[in-house]
């Protein structure tokens, strides 16, 4: 069902998808939008490792709702901040697209849990991430991106 990848030598392990999806803040996530077309938008993440998700928070309305709501099949790609090797100028960039399918949180406790997780990877200030919860907590959307599909490469831009 889903592409195998052209360039073999430029495919990432699991393990190297995985460290991606973990440490990188951010990524596209794309759904499709209005009319159909793709809407792709920067979104950050949690990628937890317990259940091999990806968690995202989001207010409750807007095109983007509106579109998983309709469509559940989504697409998430994150890519590092990149490496020169030396002598050159071209970036090495390693990126990992996850597909799969999203479902919405409804569990009050899952989603205070998932933000204060997502909250770490910005800030290890506890006062500020319990505040923020108690202000915020009760309109935030919660979903998981639930993957059929994880693939990643490197590829040189030269």
């Amino acid at each position: 069902m889903f592409r195998e990848i052209m360039r073999k030598k430029q495919q990432l392990s699991s393990e190297e998808c995985i460290s991606i999806l973990k440490e990188e803040p951010r990524g596209v996530l794309s759904v499709l939008g209005d009319d159909d077309y793709p809407y792709g938008m920067p979104i950050n993440h949690y990628y937890n490792e317990e259940d091999g998700k990806l968690y995202f928070h989001s207010g409750k309305k807007g095109h983007k709702i509106d579109a998983m709501k309709r469509h559940d099949k989504a697409s998430f790609c994150v890519y590092d901040r990149g490496f020169r090797k030396d002598g050159e100028w071209a970036l090495n960039i390693k990126s990992v697209i996850v597909f799969g399918r999203i479902e919405i949180i409804t569990d009050t406790e899952k989603i205070y849990e998932i933000s204060r997780k997502l909250s770490r990877k910005f800030t290890d200030d506890e006062e500020y991430i319990e505040n923020e919860i108690l202000q915020y907590g009760p309109a935030t959307l919660m979903f998981v991106l639930n993957p059929e599909h994880i693939t990643g490469k490197i590829v040189n831009e030269a």
